[in-house]
């Protein structure tokens, strides 16, 4: 079975070019905030990630989370959050059936709160990691956690509550994920090193044509085709930057097995004017 996607982005921050990439330039950059539309045959519309929203200039006007805001600024048209253009492409947001969280960083679950009859897909690991987390040090870590909605738990299904299967060949080097709803259309993996328990998700749309959106395992797309790893200040804010380098490693193998797969990393412009609605 196959599923349709369509992408977009709610909102961009701003980060120098160097950063994202060891030897880039110092331009600046605008990095958006990607979320998609997966719409799947039986199992009706779902999302990955939120971009940003409303509620995260609400939930980061005071300190400690002010600082998230000063050190990555954005910017976001009212009318660009995901609600917003979900209306405009015909999709009435009530009608989202699931809300993947590729992981729990402010940008990927600004948006949360808009979708409160929708049920929520994530590695139970990566949330018991961030919720505990309060103030600075919450902050320290991405995490915002008024932009989590208060009945998350009731509306979760964790993956990782089930062991992984095995992946078929042609995913390789990735070998392990969940598919989703049995009928290999939408294959979710564990992509480690930026953020405890991130998500990756393949959708295959047509027997010639498979997605892969990669969340944060990398920035741009140059680092995925040329196996750049972003600066070395980049370490203090991962997970595990030994695991960040392998994921990294893995997309780059993959890319270069089967040059053909749509790779979509979430802050990648390149990509995603290449791809956007």
């Amino acid at each position: 079975m196959y599923a349709q996607i369509k992408f977009f982005y709610a909102g961009y921050c701003t980060h120098p070019e160097h950063i994202m990439l060891r030897g880039g330039r110092r331009d600046i950059l605008q990095l958006p905030a990607m979320f998609a539309l997966i719409s799947h045959p039986e199992r009706g519309h779902i999302l990955f990630d939120t971009g940003y929203s409303e509620f995260f200039f609400e939930a980061t006007k005071k300190l400690p989370f002010l600082l998230y805001r000063k050190l990555l600024p954005v910017h976001l048209e009212p009318e660009n959050t995901a609600r917003e253009q979900l209306k405009r492409a015909g999709v009435d947001p009530r009608d989202i059936e699931y809300v993947m969280i590729s992981h729990f960083h402010g940008d990927h679950i600004a948006a949360l709160h808009d979708f409160p009859q929708s049920k929520f897909i994530y590695l139970d690991k990566g949330f018991r990691y961030f919720q505990p987390r309060k103030g600075i040090f919450a902050l320290m870590k991405g995490f915002v956690p008024a932009l989590v909605p208060s009945d998350i738990l009731e509306r979760s299904w964790t993956l990782d509550q089930t062991e992984p299967s095995i992946l078929p060949p042609d995913y390789f080097p990735f070998t392990g994920g969940w598919d989703l709803f049995q009928d290999g259309s939408i294959w979710v993996v564990e992509l480690p090193g930026h953020a405890r328990g991130q998500i990756g998700v393949f959708v295959n749309t047509d027997e010639k044509n498979r997605y892969f959106l990669v969340a944060d395992a990398c920035w741009l797309k140059a680092a995925y085709e040329r196996l750049i790893l972003p600066h070395p200040v980049t370490r203090l804010l991962k997970d595990d930057f030994l695991e960040y380098r392998s994921t990294l490693e893995k997309i780059h193998h993959l890319h270069q097995n089967a040059p053909q797969l749509h790779i979509i990393p979430s802050h990648c412009q390149e990509t995603l004017e290449k791809h956007f609605c």
